[in-house]
């Protein structure tokens, strides 16, 4: 007999009525966007007459295939399952959202206008979070996907007019950014090919300069940015500055995007003038960002403790660091070296107060960073979790390696509890998983990785051109996390690879060591401002 049930939302419960107590029932079951036929189509492509049994073996043979690309040699177990924990949760999103036909052509249902279309044709995935490290991963380990997740990029565009900044499975509104910008441009300069790099270009362009259908999508307040260099925070926008940071760096990547296609010198020059605009938002008093009015003014009262407000899950702590494309500019507004150094320590060495006042609650964000008890530091949350490779940046590098270890071996256990915070399609598994071979995309849209601190004594990198990328650590042990030198081929490395020596192949050694220079850890120092005392830190 045939059932059907059409509703927004709809549910089922089959039941056996004439089993036993210890029977066991074999059931397949199959789902399609696009019709009941395609359905049928799809159980007999993917499972066929095969056992529940062999299909078991062929989904555990796919996983060991997947996740041994990347192999380890190391004693430490717990670390070992950690990191395989993290690469299958990467591997995770996005989801195809393409069909096979009859013809054995790729379709999709088109969730934007209601269509069964050709081609690919991706979904649940928020960019807010994954352009960080998640796309990255992606473009070093598995490029002909990437190639098929643009394609379908290029369809959602076609196909709703705008980008899907968060998708599930059409445009969702939630979040801020037009971070598609940095999975553009990242795929192309990084050597991805076989997708319509100029109707995307177009595409980011649009959202570049117009407010989308909602408030994800485009860039909420694209007016006052065009005008001001920023997004004002008494226009009846939230989170502006979160949104003007974002932004800044979206032209970044629109300038070495229009830089590699050949665009007009003029076009290209007033996407590198904007990528400076993150500028506009630097309160000097305090060295950290904040909002501005449409007149120009910086708050009376500026609290670097208040989440949300003028950025989005998150304080200034957190999001004065978002200038992922000009870390040197950066540095040099807070005054040079040993000043960016305090900055970055005092993240690290403040008290967990906040100010959840913005959210009428204590969201999980803010519980979790208090929880990991590591002062301002939020890496549940995905705004800060770059920040530790900027010390790479200074005249103390090594803080890197001690801080990144530090969170390597306390937020990340193979245990029900030994995970951080949010998942987020990806992410906060990406950081642990780049940061464990030693080196992390600060700048997607950039050619480089900045170098860390390697967790394992040997990991191979298998490439999907079929090239090996080896990373040893030489004299390596659980104390041993500083790196004292490094060579990539034979040659001397400092602290950054790029990207296209990686693609090559070849080998990267850490020598280690337990002894940090002689200017030794992060110690005493003076803050820029006062600590307020009507912060509030949970008992």
């Amino acid at each position: 007999d045939t059932l059907e049930i059409t509703d927004r939302h709809a549910g089922a419960i089959v039941g056996f009525a004439h089993s036993s107590s210890g029977t066991s029932v074999e059931i397949k079951a199959a789902s399609s966007f696009i019709s009941f036929d395609q359905a049928e189509l799809n159980l007999a492509r993917e499972v066929g007459s095969a056992s529940f049994a062999e299909v078991q073996k062929k989904a555990k043979d796919i996983w060991n295939r997947e996740l041994g690309r990347i192999q380890i040699d190391d004693p430490n177990i717990d670390a070992i399952r950690t990191f395989y924990s993290c690469l299958y949760r990467v591997l995770l999103f996005p989801r195809m959202f393409y069909e096979i036909n009859e013809k054995s052509e790729t379709v999709h249902y088109s969730p934007y206008n209601g269509k069964v279309l050709p081609g690919y044709m991706f979904t649940d995935n928020g960019f807010w979070d994954t352009f960080r490290a998640v796309f990255p991963f992606f473009n070093l380990m598995y490029p002909s996907l990437n190639a098929k997740i643009m394609e379908g990029l290029v369809h959602t565009y076609r196909e709703s007019g705008w980008l899907p900044e968060w998708a599930s499975p059409g445009h969702r509104d939630c979040m801020i950014g037009s971070n598609s910008a940095s999975l553009v441009a990242e795929a192309w300069l990084k050597g991805v090919r076989g997708f319509d790099v100029e109707t995307l270009y177009e595409a980011i362009k649009k959202n570049a300069y117009n407010e989308g259908p909602l408030t994800s999508v485009g860039r909420k307040g694209a007016a006052f940015y065009h005008e001001l260099g920023y997004v004002p925070n008494d226009a009846g926008i939230n989170e502006s500055a979160a949104r003007t940071l974002e932004y800044a760096y979206a032209d970044y990547c629109l300038y070495r995007l229009a830089v590699a296609l050949g665009k007009p010198m003029e076009e290209t020059e007033q996407w590198r003038k904007r990528a400076f605009n993150y500028r506009n938002l630097f309160y000097k008093p305090n060295l950290l960002m904040a909002g501005r009015s449409k007149t120009g003014q910086f708050p009376l009262l500026f609290n670097p403790f208040k989440w949300g407000g003028d950025f989005t899950e998150g304080n200034a702590w957190h999001y004065t660091w978002s200038v992922f494309h000009d870390i040197e500019g950066l540095k040099q507004l807070m005054g040079g070296d040993a000043m960016m150094v305090a900055m970055l320590d005092s993240v690290f060495k403040m008290p967990p107060v906040y100010d959840e006042s913005y959210y009428g609650q204590i969201i999980h964000e803010i519980r979790e960073m208090q929880i990991m008890n590591m002062g301002q530091y939020a890496h549940g949350n995905q705004p800060i979790q770059h920040m530790p490779y900027l010390y790479k940046y200074t005249n103390q590098p090594w803080k890197t390696d001690y801080w990144v270890r530090q969170i390597m071996d306390r937020l990340y256990k193979p245990a029900p509890d030994g995970y951080c915070g949010d998942e987020d399609n990806g992410q906060t598994s990406a950081w642990y998983v780049f940061s464990a071979m030693g080196f992390y995309p600060v700048c997607p849209a950039g050619n480089e990785y900045v170098t860390g601190t390697p967790m394992f004594q040997k990991m191979t990198l298998h490439l999907e051109s079929g090239k090996q990328v080896q990373i040893k650590a030489l004299h390596k042990n659980n104390s041993s996390f500083y790196v004292h030198k490094m060579s990539w081929s034979g040659k001397p490395v400092v602290c950054t690879i790029a990207h296209q020596r990686l693609m090559e192949g070849g080998i990267i050694i850490f020598e280690m060591t337990d002894v940090p220079p002689p200017a030794g850890m992060p110690g005493t120092f003076e803050l820029p401002f006062s600590l307020s005392t009507e912060q509030r830190i949970l008992k």
